[in-house]
């Protein structure tokens, strides 16, 4: 049987003394929208920060197809095939648009490969844009650069933590309508996001993390039946 592109298997991790993850699991599958789905504060960025190394396991595994990697350094996290869209999008402020997507990227060869061109292509916004610095780009626009910059490592999984956040409605929009893009060209996908509606439409399969746990995993369909997981685990 083939490995899962990212295995999540019995993760536990915190802070210091205080623990936030306790067992999570969960596989991606290559060409696989997910999405990880959650109230405030139950462990969504600290997973993630977990996979790519910003955070030391305490337990658990990380496997990436098939090889463990729980606790590496993030540049090797990188190196495996994962691209990180960060909460925040820590884009580089004092460096150019085209520095910040060339700053990591990562070569490939064949028609999918990510250049600058086809990130250009996907938003046409940072080429009109390719001289300014991070600090004059909008918060809509950091995002695409924070996008772009992941695609330039060429992965096989984007992970995105809070994809949309913060962004007015038409930039929302366009953002969904890249990731729906990225989908039907078979990258692997894990989003972190507030929207319900809209990972609704994007993803395969959706996994809800409550405390620190993974309590729910299921298609669409499940997640949105009557009475189902939205209602028990997401209503404020």
């Amino acid at each position: 049987m083939t490995a899962p592109l990212l295995r999540i298997e019995a993760l536990e991790a915190g802070y210091g003394a205080a623990q936030v993850l306790f067992g999570v699991t969960l596989d991606i599958e290559a060409g696989s929208v997910t999405t990880l789905i959650g109230r405030n504060g139950m462990g969504k960025t600290t997973t993630i920060r977990t996979v790519f190394g910003l955070i030391r396991p305490k337990a658990g595994r990380v496997q990436v197809e098939g090889r463990d990697l729980a606790g590496a350094p993030p540049y090797r996290i990188a190196q495996a095939g994962l691209g990180y869209v960060p909460e925040g999008r820590h884009i580089f402020p004092r460096l150019g648009v085209e520095e910040n997507l060339t700053a990591t990227a990562a070569s490939r060869q064949g028609r999918s490969a990510w250049t600058l061109e086809r990130v250009y292509q996907f938003f046409p916004r940072l080429k009109e844009r390719r001289g300014n610095l991070g600090t004059q780009l909008s918060g809509g626009e950091q995002q695409m650069l924070a996008i772009g910059r992941a695609l330039m490592t060429n992965p096989k999984l984007l992970v995105l933590d809070e994809a949309t956040e913060g962004l007015a409605p038409v930039v929302r929009a366009e953002i969904w309508q890249v990731l729906e893009a990225l989908k039907r060209e078979g990258l692997a996908i894990l989003v972190v996001d507030k929207n319900l509606e809209a990972l609704a439409r994007l993803a395969d399969r959706h996994a809800i993390l409550e405390k620190g746990e993974i309590v729910w995993t299921g298609t669409t369909p499940d997640l949105k039946a009557p009475g189902g997981p939205i209602e028990r685990y997401l209503a404020f």
